[in-house]
């Protein structure tokens, strides 16, 4: 079965980053990329029994929007920031709910669930003991510093350098050198494959998580 899925996010690495973490499967195909609620809007107007992705930031009424969701015939799927409480999604009958932090198997099971009539509700607590694939991520976190972690919180939020040397209070060249030391520790080649290298991480995702709470707090 082709699940056809609109996903809207205001985000856009993280966005770009899950649409091709879907588009890797046979079974996904993005029908549309939203950055804002008007283009969600439309993009419920035209299409019908699909699945949304939605990110909580777009700030929707989600009963509403779940209302809207069901009477298309759709299913919807909430994305959560990391430190937010997932029961005004749970009280507006989302189908399924994911964080931030989430891996990208996980999120293309959540997804396919969904999909199949499923309820997949994905919450930090659900979180396991490392798995041995993730070895990985736990390497790349304890080789970054705290610095170079904030920077990749940024990114994976979708900052651009200068908005990032704005937060840090710094400067973009400083931020382009820090850049290259964390494209050289995680083998990566660009920020759009950092976001997706941290999203297939789910440990490296939470120190990232925790860095952003960090500088929201400061």
């Amino acid at each position: 079965m082709m699940n056809k899925v609109i996903l809207a996010d205001n985000q856009a690495i993280f966005r770009t980053g899950t649409a091709k973490v879907l588009s890797m499967e046979d079974d996904f195909r993005i029908i549309a990329q939203c950055p804002d609620a008007d283009r969600l809007q439309n993009a419920l107007a035209t299409f019908r029994g699909v699945t949304v992705l939605f990110g909580s930031t777009l700030k929707q009424d989600v009963s509403q929007l779940m209302q809207q969701i069901c009477s298309l015939g759709s299913r919807g799927i909430a994305i959560l920031e990391n430190n937010e409480s997932p029961q005004p999604y749970l009280a507006a009958h989302v189908h399924g709910l994911f964080f931030r932090s989430i891996t990208g198997p996980t999120l293309v099971d959540c997804v396919r669930r969904v999909g199949r009539g499923e309820r997949a509700i994905h919450s930090a607590s659900n979180a396991a003991a490392v798995p041995d694939e993730d070895l990985v991520g736990a390497r790349v976190r304890d080789r970054l510093t705290p610095k170079e972690m904030k920077i990749v919180a940024l990114i994976v939020q979708g900052c651009k350098n200068k908005e990032i040397a704005m937060r840090l209070g710094t400067t973009e060249q400083v931020i382009k050198n820090y850049l290259r030391g964390v494209y050289d520790k995680t083998g990566v080649s660009d920020r759009l494959e950092l976001a997706l290298f941290t999203i297939h991480h789910r440990i490296l995702a939470e120190a990232a998580a925790a860095a952003g709470n960090l500088i929201m707090q400061a």
